[in-house]
């Protein structure tokens, strides 16, 4: 790490390789916030829940994520911290996505114990 660079990411200049670094803490945070819904059997889809995550450039969500109810006070703080840093990453680089709508899911269905997001 370069000493002379400024602690706080957020005062680095906006180069490839602040970048690079901050994709991969995005991606890092996004893995362990799926980690730790993984951690959880899906039995009751009725004991799960979902809420958008991430966001494209042009708007909308990234995607849905299926987490527990019993989960949701530690792990919805998590995904709304991803979402809006993800949402800064974008407008600090000019980040383009495409702006496909991503359809809210209508349920969720428990399948090998591992909870998936049903569109109907």
């Amino acid at each position: 790490m370069d000493a002379n660079l400024p602690k706080d990411i957020s005062e680095r200049p906006a180069d490839e390789n602040s970048q690079k670094y901050e994709q991969a803490q995005l991606d890092k945070l996004k893995a362990s916030i799926e980690s730790e819904i993984a951690k959880e059997k899906c039995t009751d889809p009725a004991e799960w829940t979902f809420a958008p995550m991430g966001a494209k450039a042009c708007g909308g969500p990234q995607l849905y994520i299926a987490y527990p109810k019993k989960l949701e006070t530690s792990i919805l703080p998590k995904i709304n911290d991803y979402t809006e840093k993800v949402k800064a990453f974008n407008q600090k680089y000019g980040i383009m996505s495409d702006c496909m709508l991503i359809i809210a899911p209508t349920s969720i269905k428990c399948v090998n114990g591992k909870a998936e997001l049903v569109n109907s």
